[in-house]
């Protein structure tokens, strides 16, 4: 069986996007014949918060378990000075200080091994030299990984891959020269010299990264949804008493949060019985502030959550009859995966809205490639069939109008969705098992 090394400093049960990519691959790579041996750090989740990516380990040595998937490595982790300070005395105290130290260890971690993350190296490095693996994968951000896999890979004789879920180096709208970009994409193309393969989710991320990485070979694995009790999940009812919309995970500031919610708020003032659920929301006071100033009728009739387990997530949103995305244009993101698992129909807010593409213009800082598509989950909205593309504030308003009509009638709002499946984790980390399998068969001869 082949054997594969995974560095993954987000994982569970730290609750993150970024976490669920490599515990798919732990969960389904052995059903493909390939053994994955996982090195993350230790997570506590005390917090349950922000606070939590800085807090200790839950031992101060490193545990290894073997379970019916593969290995997991769980490196402890002890917060820098700067992380001490957050957790003891919070947000508001020692902010220069911090900043300071932190930009210590980002900057220096690169040319230096040091800093809380090099356990994870040291513990990958501790493995292989009593152990034979095959390939080594590391999954970032973040990005330093791709500097212990390259030195383990070339300390151990091992072809290593860079698996990128976003771009190292983001390219953003020119802004002026950036010294700290230049450093990092100086050791992007020093570490990645000897990869054998990037792997990303997307050709708009490629296209982002071929501007600093020219002539590697490419592989897309994509993002998707975890398979495992989905159908389960889609039996839960949904909310039959209001008509409820569920939006989940960060509100950036080119997303029309506040032209949805006058839309909403209209319609409830005109007597709709209508719910808002917000799950994992990083800043609260996106969504809070415009009702305290302009929308009233919404006060008690939006519910905030904090994050959660990505099963009981699934859960929450299953209960609600709409799912709402907002346009991020060239970037698709995660979300839409778990959207379209648990089938309840989306809308896409707003393709055509004046408004929109003044706050686009404003604030989206991706650079946009004239060969790619800028309207990904339009495009994929599309194919599944699994929800409405909304131009406008009005396209809106008669779109709700038409699921309320359909909701009061029937007590629920019909999705039919069809050819998800290959979104599937399993059947991309099979897509991934095939690719290891086929290089270290070309290896051998």
């Amino acid at each position: 069986m082949t054997k594969v090394l995974i560095l993954a400093y987000d994982f569970p049960p730290y609750v993150s996007v970024g976490a669920l990519r490599p515990f798919s691959w732990y969960r389904y790579l052995k059903d493909y014949d390939v053994y994955p041996i996982i090195v993350t750090r230790q997570w506590a989740n005390k917090y349950g918060n922000q606070l939590d990516y800085v807090a200790p380990g839950e031992l101060p040595e490193t545990l290894i378990e073997e379970t019916e998937y593969g290995t997991l490595i769980k490196t402890p982790y002890h917060p820098n000075i700067s992380n001490r300070l957050l957790l003891k005395f919070g947000d508001s105290r020692f902010k220069f200080l911090r900043k300071a130290i932190t930009g210590f260890y980002e900057f220096f971690q690169f040319p230096f091994f040091i800093g809380p993350k090099t356990e994870i190296y040291n513990a990958a490095k501790k493995f292989l030299s009593e152990n034979k693996v095959d390939a080594i994968i590391a999954t970032g951000d973040p990005f330093i990984l791709f500097k212990y896999a390259s030195q383990l890979s070339q300390n151990y004789d091992i072809p290593w891959y860079a698996d990128y879920r976003d771009p190292w180096i983001q390219n953003k709208k020119s802004n002026g020269f950036n010294f700290f970009l230049m450093w990092q994409s100086y050791f992007e193309k020093r570490f990645l010299k000897n990869v054998e393969t990037i792997f990303t989710v997307s050709s708009f991320v490629k296209a982002q990264i071929i501007q600093n990485q020219s002539g590697k070979e490419f592989e897309f694995i994509t993002n998707g949804y975890d398979p495992q009790g989905i159908d389960e999940i889609r039996k839960i009812p949904q909310n039959k008493t209001i008509l409820s919309i569920a939006f989940m995970g960060t509100v950036y500031k080119w997303h029309p949060i506040k032209q949805f919610l006058e839309v909403c708020n209209e319609l409830i003032v005109n007597n709709f019985l209508l719910q808002l659920n917000f799950y994992g929301i990083s800043n609260e006071n996106e969504i809070l502030d415009p009702i305290k100033e302009d929308y009233f009728a919404l006060k008690d009739k939006i519910r905030i959550y904090p994050k959660m387990s990505n099963k009981q997530l699934l859960n929450n949103l299953a209960a609600n009859n709409i799912l709402l995305l907002f346009n991020d244009y060239s970037i698709l993101g995660t979300k839409i995966y778990d959207y379209l698992a648990i089938q309840r129909k989306i809308i896409l807010c707003f393709i055509e809205d004046k408004e929109t593409q003044v706050l686009k213009k404003k604030h989206y800082y991706i650079k946009e490639f004239e060969d790619q598509s800028q309207h990904l989950q339009q495009d994929l909205i599309l194919e599944t069939n699994s929800g409405i593309v909304v131009k406008d504030k009005g396209h809106l308003k008669q779109v709700l109008n038409d699921i309320y009509t359909e909701f009061t009638q029937n007590g629920f709002i019909a999705c039919n969705s069809n050819g998800i499946e290959k979104y599937s984790r399993k059947i991309q980390t099979q897509k991934l098992a095939e690719i290891l399998k086929a290089k270290q068969k070309q290896d051998l001869h």
